[in-house]
Formats: C-alpha cells, sequence, structure tokens
C-alpha cells in the first residue's frame, strides 16, 4: 500500500511540472464585412434567403424536376456517401478516451539443443528436454488526456464529418441552382422557337408577294431571291433552335439523374412566377447561411485542433498498462486456480527530449496551414460578398435592359407592318420589308435572352445567399 501511494505521489509531482507549460490561445477569426451589401438601399434583415426552395420556386414542374434531382443526382448521392463515412469514422472517435483492451491466449513449446547451456540446465534440474508455456490473459493500454490531444482528435473527426454534411448543403444548392437555370434556359429556347415560327409566316408571306409583284413586272428576280434567303435563314435558325432544346432536355434529365429524354412543361417563360421582392439581407447573416463558406471556417477550426494535437505530442504522455490472466509451464494446471493466476501493472510519463526537431517542425507547419486557412476563409467570404453583389447588379440592371428590350420590340413589329403596308403600295422596296422583318426577329429573340437572364440573375442571387440553408 505504501509503494502504491508513492508512486501517486511521484506521478502527482510530475504532472505538476508539466503542467506549468503554457497551452496555445485560439483567437477566433471574424471575417471583415461590409454593413450592407453593394447596390442595396438599406439595411434590410428581410431576404429571400429565408425562403425554402420549394417556396421560391413555386412553378410546380421545376418543383417536381428539384424533387427528383435533390432524390437522384449522382453527385449529390457520393456527397451523402461520404458524409456517411465521415459519420462512421466520428462514432469511432468518442471511443478514443477509453483503453485499449484486448485478450490473447498462446502456447509455446521450446527444446533448446543439449549440449546448449539452456538444454543441459533443463535435463539437470528440471530432468527433461524441453520447456512449455500456456498463457490467455487479458491486456489494457490507456493513455491519459493530460494536454487535450485525444480531444482535438476527436474535435478532428467532428470538424470533418462537419465538412462533409456542409459539402453535400453545397452541392445540393448547385444542383437546385443548376436545375432552375437549366429550365429557364429551356424555357426561353421554347420562346426563342415561337418566336422563329411567327418569323417564318411573315417571311413566306413576304415571298410569295414578291413573287407576285415579280410576275407583274413590278419588281426584279433579285427580291425574290432576296426573300427567299431571309426564308431559308429563319429556316435554318429553327433547326438550330430544335437541337438546342433537345440538348438541354438532356443535360436537365442527367442532372435529375435520368436518362435523356423529353421534359415535359407546360407554361411559357412569362408565365414563370419568382419572388419579385429581392431582398439580400445582412452580409453576417449570409456568411452562417452559405454552405461553402461554412465549410472552410470548420476547415479552419480542423486545423486548430491539428495545432493542438502537433503541440500536445511535445509534453509528457502517461500510458497505463496492465495485464492479468492465467499462465502455467504445464497444460494440465493451465487453469488451476488461484495458483496460475497472475497480473502486472505498468504506469510510465514519458517526455520526448531529441526527435531531430521533428515535433517542433509539425507544429509549425501545423501553425502555418492554420494560418493559411485562415486566408482561405476570409478569401471564401469576400467571393461570397461579391456574387451576391453580382447578382444584385445584374438582377437592377437587367430589369431595365427587359423594358428597353420590350420597347424595342414594340417599335420593330409597328416598323414591319409599316413595311409591309408601304411596300404593298409600291412605296418601299422588298429590302425594307425584309430589314424590318430581320430586325424584329432579332429584338424578339434578345427580348427572350433578356428575360432569362434576369430569371438567372434571381436564381444566382438566391445561391449565393445561402439557397434557403439556416
Amino acid at each position: 500500500m505504501k509503494r502504491v501511494k508513492n508512486i501517486i505521489i511521484a506521478f502527482g509531482i510530475a504532472l505538476g511540472a508539466v503542467s506549468c507549460v503554457p497551452k496555445l490561445a485560439y483567437q477566433e477569426t471574424k471575417p471583415e464585412l461590409p454593413e450592407t451589401f453593394k447596390y442595396t438601399a438599406t439595411a434590410d434583415t428581410a431576404s429571400v434567403a429565408n425562403l425554402e426552395w420549394k417556396q421560391f420556386f413555386s412553378d410546380p414542374i421545376l418543383q417536381n424536376l428539384i424533387e427528383k434531382g435533390i432524390k437522384n443526382n449522382y453527385d449529390l448521392q457520393i456527397a451523402l456517401k461520404q458524409v456517411a463515412s465521415s459519420q462512421e469514422k466520428l462514432k469511432q472517435a468518442k471511443y478514443l478516451q477509453y483503453p485499449d483492451v484486448g485478450f490473447g491466449v498462446s502456447a509455446q513449446i521450446s527444446k533448446p539443443s543439449k549440449n546448449s547451456m539452456n538444454g543441459q540446465s533443463l535435463n539437470l534440474f528440471l530432468g527433461q528436454s524441453h520447456v512449455e508455456d500456456y498463457n490467455a490473459a487479458f491486456n489494457l493500454s490507456w493513455e491519459a488526456d493530460i494536454w487535450g490531444k485525444i480531444k482535438n482528435q476527436q474535435e478532428v473527426s467532428k470538424m470533418q464529418y462537419l465538412q462533409t454534411y456542409e459539402a453535400t448543403k453545397a452541392i445540393q444548392t448547385q444542383v437546385v441552382a443548376a436545375i432552375a437555370q437549366g429550365y429557364y434556359n429551356l424555357l426561353m429556347l421554347d420562346k426563342q422557337l415561337q418566336i422563329a415560327k411567327s418569323n417564318l409566316d411573315l417571311s413566306s408571306n413576304t415571298l410569295s408577294l414578291t413573287e407576285k409583284l415579280w410576275q407583274s413586272g413590278d419588281t426584279t428576280s433579285l427580291g425574290v431571291q432576296q426573300a427567299t434567303a431571309q426564308k431559308q435563314s429563319t429556316e435554318l435558325l429553327i433547326t438550330q433552335l430544335e437541337q438546342n432544346i433537345a440538348i438541354q432536355e438532356n443535360a436537365l434529365s442527367i442532372l435529375v439523374g435520368e436518362n435523356p429524354n423529353k421534359v415535359n412543361r407546360t407554361i411559357e417563360m412569362s408565365d414563370t412566377s419568382l419572388p419579385q421582392d429581392i431582398s439580400a439581407g445582412l452580409p453576417a447573416a449570409m456568411v452562417s447561411r452559405r454552405p461553402d463558406v461554412r465549410q472552410q471556417e470548420l476547415v479552419l477550426l480542423e486545423s486548430n485542433s491539428m495545432v493542438g494535437i502537433a503541440q500536445a505530442n511535445m509534453y509528457p504522455s502517461l500510458k497505463i498498462t496492465a495485464a492479468g490472466g492465467v499462465n502455467s509451464f504445464k497444460i494440465d494446471n493451465w487453469f488451476s486456480i488461484p495458483a496460475s493466476l497472475f497480473g502486472s501493472v505498468l504506469g510510465g510519463l514519458t517526455q520526448p527530449i531529441f526527435q531531430k526537431r521533428q515535433l517542433k517542425t509539425d507544429l509549425n507547419v501545423a501553425k502555418i496551414q492554420r494560418e493559411k486557412n485562415v486566408l482561405a476563409f476570409r478569401q471564401s467570404v469576400l467571393n461570397a460578398v461579391g456574387e451576391v453583389s453580382d447578382a444584385l447588379v445584374s438582377n437592377e440592371s437587367l430589369k431595365v435592359q427587359e423594358q428597353k428590350a420590350n420597347e424595342q420590340v414594340t417599335t420593330l413589329k409597328n416598323g414591319i407592318k409599316s413595311a409591309e403596308l408601304l411596300y404593298k403600295g409600291g412605296m418601299a422596296n422588298y429590302l425594307e420589308v425584309i430589314t424590318a422583318q430581320g430586325n424584329s426577329l432579332q429584338a424578339e429573340l434578345n427580348l427572350a435572352s433578356v428575360k432569362r437572364q434576369r430569371l438567372s440573375s434571381i436564381v444566382d442571387l438566391y445561391r449565393a445567399l445561402g439557397g434557403g440553408w439556416k
């Protein structure tokens, strides 16, 4: 009992001596954020990012596509498997603080040379030529978490798990945005195809009228050729748009995890509804919502724990090992209790002294890695603020562009009517009619493109603000 007491006192003195070594203090990294986003009039805490994607995208067809994508998209499924893998490692990390316990059974028979010292001794004292040894024992090994090394190892596993979780959220946000962008692009192509077919009817009418005028001698064959070329150009455009529609349908099908197929849709771009009151909220709220920014912050927290592990490796470690079981030199009394019972306990305090500077190098490298991750975190925040600002300015600018494009389309459509009337009355030539039709076609195609860009800017803003995550 006195020996045990002396051992405890010795360990207590040693631990008290090394506990004076200071630990590294961690200062939380706070990113530099503006009070409000650029291109916003006031600091409004409301944000479209508060809406879940089902509330943000009210189109039932698009909702159905997004649901399929979340369920079937292969990139998302791979990310979920990574989450499951990290979760298993996290469960295992919870047991790091417990001792390692093992059980082993061994049997050994050794027959030394008769001419050796061991052989002569066995024959002389035991009257036999071989030695038997049978052992069955439990072994225990445990390291005291004095400097928080095990706790930091658990923290690393936790941060790695949370990173995979945030990465999955980021992928889902990207998948939702990509499906919405592809869907709106498909609606734009549908609208452009409708415009091209309408313009084809106009070109056909112009060609028919020009042919009649040529037959009556009121125009030349050149006018017929120009009108024919105009019609052929529109037919070529229709073929290209139909090709692009098929390719976009294939891309959307793959995004939702299905084989390339047609995508059913019953609405036009003008009927698509998205929230009209676009508010970005505050930058600080955006940082806590963005999965990719949150993931980078978790990488930083992981690197801080790695610094703690590297530092703890430089300090003394207290390890306790124990063994107990039954042991015998003869198999017939191997389990003779209590004669065959044995037990041992060993406690050791080990302080690294000279390891070719490896431990200090590991600590310095861990510190540098943490500094790199601080910079990467700040860069991710800066990029996120920039993406929101870009989406805001694009949305505001595209509102104006859409208004101007609408006005241009109205003007040019009226121009077509005027040109046709003048052409029939002989007061305008065929070139003026063809030019008016070509300009009107291009303006309508451009209007559809601007509308699609505006829808895309709203989706980009929603994604940049966090995509509905809280």
